[in-house]
C-alpha cells in the first residue's frame, strides 16, 4: 500500500533538509579527509602503491556492490529506518577504519565502510526524490552543492591539519567522523517523516548483486596484478578475466529472471536511462580515477605537506560548488536539464586533457585552472545526470532507478581508480628503474624505493622517486580524459525534456519517456 505523495512546504523541506544534508556531509567528508592524509598513512604503515590504490577501491567497490540493494530496500521498507541503520555502520566501520595496524586490516574495514557509504549516497538522494517534484529539486540541488563544497574543501584541509598535526595523527581522519554521525542521527530522528511504501512478496536480488560484485571484483584483482605479477598473455590472465566475465554474463542471466531485480533491466533499456547511465559511466571513471590521485600528485611528486596539498586542491572544490549552485537553479528556473549536461561533460573532457600535460614541474597556476574545469564540470553534470534519470521513472520505482544510476557512476570510479592506480604503478615503478640506473644507483640499494614513505628514502633516491610520480601523473589524466569524452557522446543523445513538477508520473502504470509538457 502507498501513502499519497503530497508535496512539502519549503519550511518542512528545510527542516528534512537539515538532517539529510549532514548525512551526505558525513558520507562525503570522509572521503575527501582521507584523500589528502593517504599518502601518509600508506607512508605510516609501510604499504605499496597497489595498497594504494586498494584502500581507496575496496570501499568504492562494496559501495557499488551494495547500492543497488539500499536503492531496492527504500523501495519496500521505512527509508528513516534505512538511513539510520547505514549511519550505525559507517560509524563503527569508521572507528575500525581508525584503528587499523596495517594496509591489509585498513583495506578489510575500509570496505566494510563502503556498505555504509553507499547506503547514505543512494538513500539521501531517495528521500529528497519522494519529497521534491523533479523541477523544484534543481532549486534544493544548490543547498546539496554547497554540502558537497564544503566537504570536499574542507575535507582536504582538516585532513591536512589533522595528519600534520602531531598530537592527533592520521587516525584521527577516521575518528572524526563519529560525532557527525552522532549528530545527524538525532536531526534525523527529530526532522525527518517520509511515508513508508510497503509492498507484499519482498525479494532481495541477493544472487544478482553477489554475482556482480564478485565479477567486477575478480577483473579489478586482474588489473591490479597484470604486467607485474605475471604476463597480459598467460593462464592467470585467462582465469581471471575469462572468470570474471562469465560472473558478470551470468549476472545479466539472473537480473533477466530476477522478480525484483538489483539493477532493473526495465528501467535501464528505455533512452534516456541508458544514456543516463553511460555518461554517468564515464564521469565516474574520469573523476574518481583522477581526482583521487591529485593529493598523491601534491605531496610526493610535488613534496608538499599534506595540508599544503588540502589547499591546492581548493580550485576544484570551488568549481564544483559554483557550478552546482549555480546550474541547479537555473534547472529548477527554465525546466531544461540537457544544455547544462552537456556542457558539463565538454568542460570536464577539457580539464583533463590541460591536466594530461603536467609534470612534476608544471606551473601550479595552470593546475589550479584545469581544476578548476574539472570542478565546474562534474558540479554541472553529475547531479544532474540523476535527475534525469528520476524524472522518467515513477515514484514507485524511484528507489530502484537511483540505485541503478548511482551503482553504474560508483563502477566507473572503482574500474578507473583501479585501471588508473595500475597504470600509475607500472609508469612508476619503470621511471624509478631509469632513474636509478642513470644515477648509477643499484636497485638493491634503493631502500625500498617501491614504497610511499618518501621521508625514510636517501635525498637522491627521494628525487627520482618525486620525479617518477610527478611526470606519471599526467599519463593517468590523458586516459581520463578520453573516458570522459565517451560522456559527451552519450549526453547528446539525450532527448531535450522538461522536467515534470509533480512527485509521480501522471499515470502509476505509464514510466515512458514523456514527462509532462511545460505549461
Amino acid at each position: 500500500m502507498t501513502a499519497p505523495a503530497e508535496p512539502m512546504t519549503h519550511r518542512q523541506v528545510l527542516k528534512a533538509l537539515s538532517g539529510l544534508l549532514l548525512v551526505l556531509f558525513v558520507a562525503m567528508i570522509s572521503g575527501t579527509i582521507v584523500s589528502v592524509a593517504l599518502p601518509q598513512i600508506i607512508g605510516a604503515l609501510k604499504g605499496t602503491q597497489s595498497q594504494y590504490t586498494w584502500v581507496v577501491t575496496a570501499s568504492l567497490l562494496a559501495a557499488t556492490a551494495s547500492t543497488p540493494i539500499w536503492g531496492r530496500l527504500a523501495d519496500l521498507f521505512s527509508k528513516k529506518l534505512l538511513l539510520q541503520i547505514s549511519i550505525v555502520i559507517f560509524m563503527v566501520t569508521s572507528l575500525a577504519c581508525g584503528f587499523a595496524q596495517n594496509t591489509e586490516q585498513l583495506i578489510a574495514f575500509r570496505a566494510l565502510q563502503g556498505l555504509g557509504m553507499g547506503a547514505l549516497q543512494i538513500l539521501v538522494q531517495v528521500v529528497i526524490a519522494a519529497m521534491i517534484s523533479p523541477k523544484e529539486r534543481g532549486r534544493y540541488n544548490g543547498y546539496l552543492g554547497a554540502v558537497m563544497a564544503v566537504a570536499t574543501v574542507g575535507g582536504p584541509l582538516l585532513g591536512g591539519l589533522i595528519a600534520d598535526t602531531s598530537w592527533l595523527g592520521w587516525r584521527w581522519c577516521f575518528f572524526i567522523a563519529v560525532p557527525f554521525t552522532v549528530v545527524a542521527l538525532g536531526l534525523l530522528h527529530k526532522t525527518l517523516h517520509v511515508a513508508t511504501v510497503r509492498q507484499d512478496n519482498v525479494k532481495i536480488d541477493y544472487a544478482g548483486a553477489t554475482l556482480i560484485a564478485a565479477g567486477v571484483s575478480v577483473l579489478l584483482i586482474w588489473i591490479t596484478f597484470v604486467g607485474n605479477s605475471f604476463d597480459w598473455l598467460s593462464w592467470q590472465t585467462a582465469a581471471m578475466a575469462g572468470g570474471g566475465a562469465v560472473l558478470l554474463a551470468l549476472a545479466t542471466w539472473v537480473e533477466t529472471r530476477a522478480a525484483q531485480p538489483v539493477v532493473p533491466l526495465h528501467v535501464i533499456r528505455r533512452r534516456t536511462p541508458a544514456l543516463a547511465i553511460v555518461a554517468s559511466l564515464a564521469v565516474g571513471m574520469a573523476m574518481f580515477g583522477g581526482s583521487v590521485f591529485l593529493g598523491q600528485y601534491f605531496q610526493i611528486g610535488r613534496g608538499y605537506t599534506p595540508t599544503e596539498a588540502g589547499l591546492l586542491t581548493i580550485p576544484m572544490m570551488a568549481g564544483v560548488l559554483v557550478s552546482s549552485t549555480i546550474s541547479g537553479r537555473m534547472v529548477s528556473r527554465s525546466g531544461k536539464i540537457k544544455p547544462y549536461i552537456v556542457t558539463g561533460s565538454i568542460v570536464l573532457t577539457l580539464g583533463f586533457l590541460v591536466l594530461s600535460t603536467m609534470d612534476h614541474q608544471t606551473s601550479l597556476y595552470l593546475i589550479g585552472a584545469a581544476m578548476v574545469l574539472v570542478g565546474v564540470g562534474v558540479g554541472m553534470s553529475m547531479q544532474n545526470l540523476v535527475l534525469a534519470i528520476q524524472n522518467t521513472v515513477p515514484l514507485r520505482e524511484l528507489g530502484a532507478a537511483s540505485g541503478a544510476i548511482t551503482f553504474f557512476r560508483s563502477l566507473g570510479g572503482t574500474i578507473g581508480v583501479s585501471v588508473l592506480g595500475a597504470v600509475l604503478a607500472n609508469q612508476v615503478a619503470t621511471s624509478i628503474s631509469q632513474g636509478l640506473a642513470k644515477a648509477g644507483i643499484p636497485a638493491s640499494a634503493s631502500g625500498g624505493a617501491a614504497t610511499l614513505d618518501i621521508a625514510a628514502l636517501p635525498e637522491p633516491i627521494k628525487t627520482i622517486v618525486r620525479s617518477a610520480y610527478g611526470d606519471a601523473t599526467g599519463h593517468i589524466f590523458l586516459i581520463s580524459a578520453g573516458l570522459s569524452v565517451v560522456g559527451v557522446i552519450a549526453t547528446l543523445f539525450f532527448k531535450s525534456v522538461t522536467l515534470r513538477d509533480t512527485l509521480d508520473l501522471p499515470d502509476p502504470k505509464q514510466a515512458d519517456e514523456q514527462p509532462v509538457p511545460a505549461s
